[in-house]
């Protein structure tokens, strides 16, 4: 069992017409994702076709729900327009919607979560590679693709993997698929600085999911998120973690890559973060290259 979607969790995608998102919605359709729709306002009525599947298109989220019984959305519309594309899908009751648009504004972002409070909607990113629940297809097929990760290096199997970088989540994802060994979900947080879910959202889930045996949690520099998720694992976490951070080397007061990964008032260090891994029991890959490894000793 994966978490937050299952291979047939029906999907709309906002910003179908656009090159990157029609890009993905292919990608995504040859996956075997169940999309049923696409969001792109004035060109309701039109269709979307792919390897003859035709998904239709509509002016809103909620005729799409309303017509397709959509679950969830991808999101890939440019930064002045993402956090509406977010509301119209919390407002449409989406139980989960992916934001994978880069350079939103924080005050944007900032209000969306205000808006969120007590919806049952659940916000992956933005500025994330989304979410994959590897099928039981050849090479995974038949899964859930919701985002830009590379579907083909996934494997269905019980290792749950969340992470702030969308190429270190792949470099896991691939290390694991080397060995033979497959991921019940694969969730991209996104590494802004007013994220949706956090890195303890998606640890609770897994450690609830009877189907994921063991967890990798990759993080980096900025931020607190990663020492509150380790404070949680130590009391309560019943499942092997092994995990990584990113940025060690980074300059106090740079930011390095992503909107939240930056060290300010002696906050948010590589040491702190991996000290608290450490004390919470969470084996440590020294390097990326180990990330797997380190989990699979544990296990």
């Amino acid at each position: 069992m994966s978490i937050l979607v299952q291979p047939d969790t029906k999907i709309l995608i906002q910003g179908i017409t656009g090159g990157f998102g029609a890009r993905h919605a292919q990608l995504s359709l040859e996956y075997g994702t169940q999309v049923v729709a696409g969001v792109t306002p004035g060109k309701g009525g039109q269709v979307f076709e792919h390897q003859g599947v035709k998904v239709p298109i509509f002016d809103t989220v909620a005729e799409a729900v309303k017509q397709t019984g959509a679950q969830a959305s991808a999101i890939f519309v440019p930064p002045a327009f993402a956090a509406d594309a977010i509301l119209e899908g919390v407002d449409a009751g989406l139980a989960l919607v992916v934001c994978i648009t880069e350079g939103i504004p924080v005050t944007d972002m900032l209000k969306v979560r205000r808006a969120m409070e007590g919806k049952p909607t659940r916000l992956i990113g933005p500025n994330c590679p989304g979410i994959v629940a590897p099928g039981p297809g050849k090479d995974s097929h038949c899964g859930c693709r919701i985002g830009i990760a590379p579907g083909y290096i996934h494997k269905q199997g019980h290792i749950g993997v969340v992470s702030r970088s969308g190429t270190l989540t792949y470099e896991a994802v691939w290390q694991l698929t080397s060995k033979g060994v497959g991921q019940s979900t694969c969730v991209g947080i996104g590494g802004d600085p007013v994220p949706g879910m956090s890195h303890l959202d998606v640890i609770k889930l897994f450690n609830d999911d009877p189907e994921t045996h063991g967890i990798i949690m990759i993080g980096e520099i900025g931020g607190s998120a990663e020492e509150e998720a380790a404070a949680w694992i130590k009391q309560h976490c019943r499942k092997p973690v092994a995990g990584f951070i990113a940025g060690a080397t980074a300059p106090p007061g740079r930011r390095m890559g992503h909107a939240g990964a930056i060290i300010s008032g002696g906050k948010g260090t590589a040491a702190a973060k991996i000290e608290a891994m450490r004390a919470a029991g969470i084996a440590i890959a020294e390097t990326p290259s180990v990330m797997a490894d380190a989990l699979l000793k544990r296990l």
